[in-house]
């Protein structure tokens, strides 16, 4: 069997696990019940979906303080990329990195030279897993503090040693110039003159990139935005929350934000999280009170808001690729 075929059948296989865990956790807590919590909530999702349009915006303004101001895109531009590219990491299967790829084309067809567009999001990839790490031990703090309960310390913990240990090689290869080093082995795997300017290209993008960590100040107005974008985003769980008739509270929020998040990414290979998402709610909620049925609505409350946010952007991003695909038509035909 092929690679490519390879990675499919694992693609299923995960899908597939996740929709079974995802179909037990509800019959587990009752259909029903979940049904019902969802219901209270109502008109609720609306608000938690024109929230979430608040993070989107920070983070594209994470995104904007790193580029250089000679180099620099409209603030507006890198909000609807950001917003196209997560939309397409939350609601395309297999393609929880498909959404960077996809702003970094998306700069580049709207006038960001090529190198610039993919350093800017390879370092701020970099940055936003370092923060989340940050959020996620915040989190733990908070939750220790809340509960008293120390049994998840141990594991978030290695997790989050384990995270550290595999970002800071990713940057250490950054630095050291890792993208030169794949060109060369593609080069002479494929033995063709066409591909030499692929190293270049390689050599190009590396240094760019270490421009980009040069520049201390863009590094740490990055970091900021996407932490104080982290914690504001727990304001769509204290919506939810505070809808399915629970007290709410911000710390609450931010714990199961966090802990979420922190689940989420560490499933990525899972299409969708399905499942292994609820998991997350389920075990955190427990050990802040919150009921089963409860939690798993909470999780649905996200997928929903996932959905309103997304679908518009996967209809936005469309209509951008066949403008650009027109254009390039029309000058084709002159």
């Amino acid at each position: 069997m092929k690679t490519r075929g390879k990675l499919k059948l694992t693609i299923y296989l995960l899908g597939f696990a996740g929709a079974a865990l995802f179909t037990i956790l509800l019959i587990r807590q009752g259909a029903t019940s979940v049904g019902t919590a969802v219901a209270t909530a109502g008109w609720a999702v609306v608000g938690i979906a024109a929230f979430h349009f608040i993070p989107i915006f920070l983070d594209a303004t994470a995104w904007y303080v790193l580029f250089p101001k000679t180099l620099r895109p409209r603030l507006q531009s890198l909000f609807w990329m950001r917003w196209i590219g997560e939309s397409i990491s939350n609601l395309i299967p297999s393609a929880a990195v498909g959404g960077d790829i996809v702003r970094a084309r998306l700069a580049t067809i709207t006038g960001t030279p090529m190198a610039a567009a993919a350093a800017s999001v390879i370092v701020d990839v970099t940055l936003g897993v370092v923060t989340q790490i940050e959020f996620t031990l915040l989190g733990l703090v908070l939750l220790v503090h809340a509960t008293g309960r120390s049994s998840l310390v141990g594991p978030t913990l290695i997790g989050a040693v384990l995270g550290v240990l595999a970002i800071a090689g990713f940057y250490v290869a950054q630095r050291l110039g890792m993208f030169r080093f794949v060109s060369v082995i593609i080069t002479r795997l494929v033995k063709s003159k066409e591909w030499s300017s692929l190293v270049q290209s390689g050599e190009t993008l590396d240094q760019t990139v270490r421009d980009f960590y040069t520049r201390r100040r863009g590094v740490l107005a990055c970091c900021i935005w996407t932490i104080v974008s982290l914690i504001g985003s727990s304001g769509e769980i204290f919506i939810a929350l505070y809808a399915l008739g629970l007290h709410a509270t911000f710390s609450n929020a931010v714990i199961l934000q966090s802990m979420a998040m922190t689940v989420k990414s560490a499933a990525f290979p899972v299409p969708g999280q399905l499942g292994v998402q609820e998991s997350g709610y389920l075990v955190i909620g427990n050990l802040l009170g919150i009921p089963g049925e409860t939690a798993f609505a909470i999780s649905l409350l996200a997928r929903f808001r996932d959905l309103l946010v997304g679908i518009p952007a996967l209809v936005l991003w469309q209509v951008v690729e066949g403008r650009r695909l027109l254009r390039a038509e029309s000058v084709a035909s002159e």
